[in-house]
């Protein structure tokens, strides 16, 4: 590792100090390409939603069939994801990790031209998203030709842009994990011990997802302390939640603003704890009291057009908007809040 990123976060317009992340979302997308979940309907009338534009009329159509929407499934527009997350900045908010990584569109070169138009610090991601949108060889890659990989996203940058990765993730799974997920991880891990960069994890929905994850990640190099667990809003029982933070792990609720219980993933995962707002305050407020408040992040993991502000959803600016004052007035103070918010994402993002 490069000493000279030892306990800085790397933005992709350079190396910050974490002191001036301030305000920070830890998970979310401002272009992604999702049609890895692109399943075609038998039926015709579901049909007619493949390619077409979305409208008010069709939000509510959309939520009860995501796998059935290219347009919803994609967002490609720079304009738009300047101005949605311009919202977030105007609110209050100064940094965001976009974690769209390997296999769904990430644009290094696009992040870097709307963190300039914005003045927002954006951390890009990196490795592998879920077996769906893995390429086709990933059977036949080596797990060192995917830790160099990875390696050389961080340290010289994605393809010839120049443009580093800041985090190492969303890293996909799902339960139980399979053998290419298994070499991701180990890999991502690997990586993680050259070059001090975070890692951030898309477990699968079950309770033993996550440790599962954990035992290899640090079986093959990597510190606890230096991983962010994503999507635990869903994870039940809470004991299993405490069990990764007393190992030293950053704990991420970021489905915030999602309160839609019919989603299941294609490969038969299904949610059947899919939580409210409020059920996900009632989890922080536990873990707050367990001792685990200095490890919690949040955000709302964006990543399809109904969850834009244009397109019907509440974007990024709904935790700093709406979800902060009905945490106040449940009592939680505002130090524990800036804890979430502020000084948790600034030592879960720095290099270690």
């Amino acid at each position: 590792m490069d000493n000279k990123m030892k306990g800085m976060a790397q933005t992709v317009l350079g190396v910050k100090p974490p002191a001036e992340l301030g305000i920070t979302l830890t998970h979310e997308h401002l272009l992604i390409d999702l049609t890895c979940y692109f399943r075609m309907p038998e039926e015709a009338t579901t049909r007619a939603i493949v390619d077409k534009p979305i409208t008010m009329e069709m939000l509510g159509t959309l939520r009860k069939h995501f796998y059935h929407s290219k347009e919803s499934q994609t967002m490609f527009d720079e304009q738009l994801a300047i101005e949605e997350i311009l919202k977030y900045k105007y609110a209050g908010g100064q940094s965001i990790v976009d974690t769209t990584s390997i296999g769904i569109a990430r644009d290094p070169l696009a992040l870097a031209r709307i963190s300039r138009a914005t003045g927002l610090n954006i951390i890009m991601g990196g490795s592998y998203y879920v077996v769906d949108s893995h390429p086709e060889d990933m059977s036949d890659r080596t797990e060192d030709s995917i830790t160099q990989q990875i390696i050389k996203d961080v340290t010289i940058g994605v393809g010839d842009t120049g443009v580093k990765t800041g985090v190492i993730g969303e890293i996909g799974n799902y339960y139980p994990i399979g053998e290419n997920e298994t070499k991701i991880l180990r890999a991502s891990a690997q990586a993680q011990a050259e070059t001090g960069a975070p890692i951030l994890i898309h477990p699968g929905i079950h309770p033993e997802s996550p440790l599962q994850i954990l035992k290899v990640l640090t079986d093959n190099g990597a510190s606890p302390d230096n991983i962010i667990f994503g999507h635990l809003d869903n994870i039940r029982p809470m004991s299993a939640i405490k069990e990764l933070g007393s190992a030293g792990c950053y704990l991420e609720y970021d489905r915030f603003g999602a309160e839609d219980t019919s989603f299941q993933y294609e490969s038969g995962e299904v949610s059947t704890t899919s939580v409210s707002d409020a059920q996900r305050l009632e989890s922080l407020e536990y873990l707050i009291s367990e001792g685990l408040g200095g490890q919690i992040t949040m955000a709302h993991d964006v990543c399809l057009k109904p969850e834009t502000v244009r397109y019907g959803g509440r974007g990024f600016a709904y935790i700093l908007e709406s979800i902060i004052p009905r945490m106040l007035r449940r009592g939680v103070s505002k130090d524990q809040i800036d804890a979430m918010l502020i000084h948790n994402p600034a030592r879960a993002l720095i290099f270690k």
